[in-house]
């Protein structure tokens, strides 16, 4: 007898009439055929989902325009907020600052922020609050753009440049007799970045210092960050690069996708570099939130990032070949209006795993947009410190701290037992693998690491160490 059809008793009497006749196996395996058995599988997952009691379902959530709040798009567009229990708002914002004082005053419940947003509140540096993140959006992403005429200084200084496609990474070293030549004649060299604790403004600050060109520092006088400076870095929102680069207003910037393609195609400028060259497998954007604000909605937090989870292992999710099977989508959703608004075929440039450095020099770049994969999604604390130690190194802390502090700063903001409780959730669910997430003895530190442009080694346990290592910055 096959076991497995007693709880059809129901149904059979139901579809085959017996009444209160007697019911046999023959007239079970009868009922049994007519069942849709896959209405009783998705019943059966339904019951063992169990949602969270969310204390708030009605959520608003602010982004900027740039491909790497897919992350939130999706987990709207694809329904995985909905899974949660979660009614989800997307509103642009006009810039980082309006953003993060918009989360601060509780007009949006949380928002797509740059990695240094929650760092920089949280120590007092710019508007103060303490704002939390359990959840990175993604690594890499952004890239170095100079208008055509100062690329064309650059191959003057360095012929192994003039070619249509050049050996990359490109260091700023072709950069440097244009910028002292600027310096010698009284005149600014421009650059833009989107925000004073952008990941832009440390990784345009690296590239520079490492081919000796000083970014210039911070002091208590000078927010603006502009003290013995070779370039001056000015804040610039995002959308804007392209048009103040065409204007002659800047003669390069350092922003995320897709403003570096679209210098590309509109032929106003040539990417030089990624921040993938500058530091692999960096740090980008992150989800961010009050402290307060997760103190009083702790479910409803853990719903939203359950959601992101998914919506960043589908944006990764490739095939057999290793193919991106999901990023075209993405980037025909990230081309509305409502979103990036920027054109399909500029967006899918870097999202589907190709860069466009110039139209001679397109490179597949795998990894140039990374979600998920390389546990990418995860806070590290380890990314932490690595702002924490760019802040200090360019004056924006402006006293010597101890590697104490660093660490004990990190686990203010960053808070991976969130993220883990979420993705413990989903393993439950069957929606992730164990080893989609790290082992639970991990201690929030990535290895040490020499992938940067100039090889110097990042180790987060001697931040101290870390900061004394550079020729150009605040030395403790």
């Amino acid at each position: 007898m096959r076991l497995w059809l007693l709880p059809f008793c129901l149904f059979a009497s139901l579809i085959i009439g017996c009444g209160g006749s007697e019911i046999t196996l023959e007239d079970l395996e009868s009922a049994a055929d007519k069942i849709d058995l896959s209405e009783i599988e998705i019943a059966e997952t339904d019951v063992a989902k169990k949602l969270l009691d969310v204390e708030k379902a009605n959520l608003t959530f602010g982004f900027i325009k740039l491909t790497d709040c897919a992350p939130l798009v999706i987990a709207k567009e694809k329904g995985f907020f909905e899974d949660e229990g979660l009614n989800v708002k997307l509103e642009s914002q006009a810039n980082w600052k309006v953003l993060l004082d918009r989360v601060i005053d509780g007009q949006l419940d949380g928002a797509h922020m740059l990695a240094g947003q929650p760092i920089g509140a949280t120590i007092g540096f710019g508007t103060p609050a303490h704002i939390i993140t359990a959840y990175s959006l993604d690594y890499n992403g952004n890239g170095i753009t100079v208008s055509n005429e100062i690329w064309a200084q650059m191959q003057e200084n360095d012929p192994a440049l003039k070619t249509d496609k050049p050996q990359h990474p490109i260091s700023a070293d072709s950069l440097k007799p244009i910028v002292d030549e600027y310096k010698q004649e009284g005149r600014d060299f421009n650059m833009g970045m989107v925000f004073p604790v952008s990941t832009h403004n440390y990784e345009i600050r690296y590239w520079l210092a490492a081919s000796g060109i000083h970014p210039g520092m911070y002091t208590p006088t000078d927010i603006a960050g502009t003290t013995d400076a070779d370039v001056i870095l000015s804040v610039t929102p995002p959308p804007n690069m392209p048009a103040t680069l065409e204007a002659g207003t800047i003669l390069g910037y350092c922003v995320g996708e897709p403003w570096n393609q679209k210098a590309v195609v509109s032929g106003i400028g040539v990417p030089v570099t990624t921040n993938y060259d500058i530091w692999k497998n960096n740090p980008e954007k992150v989800f961010g939130v009050t402290a307060d604000w997760n103190e009083q909605n702790p479910q409803t937090h853990l719903a939203v990032i359950k959601a992101l989870i998914r919506a960043g292992k589908w944006l990764d999710e490739t095939d057999d070949s290793g193919t991106l099977v999901n990023r075209q989508e993405a980037a025909k959703i990230l081309s509305g209006k409502d979103y990036v608004g920027a054109d399909e075929d500029v967006i899918d440039n870097s999202m589907t795993g190709t860069f466009v450095f110039q139209k001679s020099d397109v490179r597949p770049m795998p990894d140039f947009n990374v979600f998920f994969k390389y546990y990418a999604s995860y806070p590290h604390y380890s990314d932490c410190i690595w702002f924490l130690t760019q802040m200090r190194r360019w004056g924006q802390i402006t006293e010597s701290k101890t590697a104490d502090w660093y660490a004990e700063t990190a686990k203010e903001i960053y808070k991976p037992d969130i993220y883990r409780e979420a993705a413990e959730m989903l393993v439950a669910e069957g929606l992730l693998a164990p080893g989609e997430l790290p082992a639970a003895s991990y201690d929030g530190y990535r290895e040490p690491t020499t992938d940067f442009i100039d090889g110097n080694k990042y180790d987060a346990r001697d931040p101290i160490g870390y900061i004394n290592s550079f020729k150009i910055g605040n030395k403790d």
